[in-house]
């Protein structure tokens, strides 16, 4: 099987990094590369942001990366892509005719994030073949009580979502919480969508190993925690500096903060370091930044506790990729991360947003050497066959049911 797989907005391969809100592209790079493992041929689609990245590279066994123009030959503010949808649609039906002039036609296209959805979905149409969605985010409605913390990135998005919502063949959630917001949200037919978790390279995030040197963000010896997301203020990264400040300070743990800011939230990074000063807790917190997956893997392996205070999350991969790592995990009961994390068997899922309540739940979790194993070994039980090879073979699965109604 053919598959186009249409990735607009960040090329899968361009963020490598897992501390910068990378979960979407670990998805969709790990399920390439599976899927070319298995005999199917992946052709990746992305938005030019360099002018010096070839038009196509070969990434890995049955896997090419496709860079399609459509605006400036530079990053852009997820807000302002969508100014040029209609450019990369005309560069995707341009390529797709380029493949079946070779022979190498496209079985089907699988769009991900709504961006590449509207821009994909009239290629799919004028092809013949399914259209297949994922979100990995969606905007809240006007009036919903998520749109202060999950604004709509345009104006065009909300209507967008619902248009593919209403046209694709198949939609992909990645969580049940996705997909019941995709049928609330953007008026999904409930019986056209699949839920599909994400995987976890176990290789690569794994329990640190006997005589192994653990990661340290500096050389005082205190435990760390971890918040890895980007930086913005629906992650929460403010709850994670309120809590570690009502924190004892002769108990308290560094923060480590992994994640960028993006265009869309310039100044946020400043507004965070503002907030560790005032709360007394600056000398506590260490900026990582964004770092490959190995040394983020590493860093994962060396944290004692994982935060994941977002407000709203379709699933959570970075608390999957902490629990093959053996490493507990405090998050929000917000979307998918009820499903990401078991309550009392990987971790503790917060129905409360009070840092005192967030405080209390780490502090015990640092002291209660045993408690924490539990949790530790049930992290690793809980990833047992969600490898990438075996998600990815589900995946196939769900193209050829596709393909098969089309027929």
């Amino acid at each position: 099987m053919r598959v186009a797989t249409i990735s607009l907005h960040t090329s899968p391969y361009t963020a490598l990094g897992r501390g910068d809100g990378g979960g979407m592209n670990v998805v969709v790079r790990e399920n390439a590369e599976s899927l070319g493992q298995l005999g199917h041929r992946v052709e990746l689609f992305t938005r030019r942001d360099d002018p010096e990245t070839p038009d196509i590279q070969e990434m890995s066994p049955g896997v090419r990366l496709h860079t399609l123009d459509a605006g400036p030959p530079k990053p852009l503010p997820k807000s302002r892509i969508d100014d040029y949808l209609d450019q990369f649609t005309h560069g995707l039906r341009r390529r797709a005719h380029e493949l079946a002039a070779m022979d190498e036609q496209l079985e089907l296209i699988h769009s991900h994030h709504w961006m590449s959805g509207v821009a994909a979905l009239p290629v799919a149409r004028e092809f013949g073949v399914p259209h297949v969605q994922s979100y990995h985010s969606i905007a809240a409605l006007p009036g919903h009580p998520l749109s202060e913390g999950e604004p709509p990135e345009s104006e065009r998005r909300v209507p967008g979502e619902a248009h593919i919502a209403r046209e694709s063949d198949l939609i992909i959630a990645v969580s049940e919480a996705e997909g019941r917001t995709v049928v609330d949200r953007c008026g999904a037919d409930p019986a056209r969508i699949s839920v599909l978790h994400p995987g976890v390279d176990t290789n690569l995030f794994r329990p640190i190993s006997p005589g192994e040197d653990a990661w340290r963000c500096c050389d005082m010896g205190r435990p760390f925690l971890l918040f890895a997301a980007r930086l913005q203020p629906l992650k929460g990264p403010d709850l994670a500096l309120e809590a570690l400040a009502r924190i004892d300070p002769q108990i308290r743990p560094h923060l480590v903060i992994a994640g960028e800011v993006s265009a869309d939230f310039a100044d946020y990074h400043t507004q965070i370091e503002r907030l560790a000063h005032g709360l007394g807790a600056a000398g506590d917190v260490v900026y990582s930044g964004s770092r490959p997956r190995h040394e983020f893997a590493g860093m994962m392996r060396g944290a004692r506790l994982v935060l994941v205070p977002s407000h709203s999350e379709t699933f959570g991969l970075v608390a999957l990729e902490a629990a093959a790592s053996g490493v507990p995990v405090i998050a929000s009961a917000a979307g998918g991360l009820v499903e990401s994390v078991q309550d009392g068997r990987t971790g503790i899922i917060m129905p409360t947003r009070d840092p005192q309540a967030w405080a209390n739940a780490i502090v015990r979790l640092l002291q209660d050497r045993q408690e924490h194993e539990r949790l530790s070994f049930g992290g690793l039980a809980r990833v047992q066959g969600q490898d990438w090879l075996t998600v990815s073979a589900r995946l196939a699965d769900l193209y050829a049911a596709q393909q098969g109604a089309a027929a």
